[in-house]
């Protein structure tokens, strides 16, 4: 037997798991409105243009499973 297959040997083989996370982003938007305070209303009720992703500032592992969702 080579080096090579008896490494291959040795390795566990993996399994997939699936899980649910709570990721918060920070994330820049924008939105057209006649005044700041317009544009606050629409903001908040999930309107605008998603401009970028933004950088995640918290992640939370809620739930994993062998199984698909």
């Amino acid at each position: 037997m080579t080096a090579r297959a008896h490494m291959r040997r040795q390795r566990p083989q993996l399994r997939t798991f699936y899980a649910t996370m709570l990721v918060t982003r920070v994330e820049q938007w924008w939105v057209e409105a006649a005044s700041a305070e317009e544009a606050q209303e629409l903001l908040a009720s999930g309107q605008g243009h998603h401009a970028s992703i933004g950088e995640r500032v918290h992640v939370e592992l809620g739930m994993m499973s062998e199984d698909a969702a």
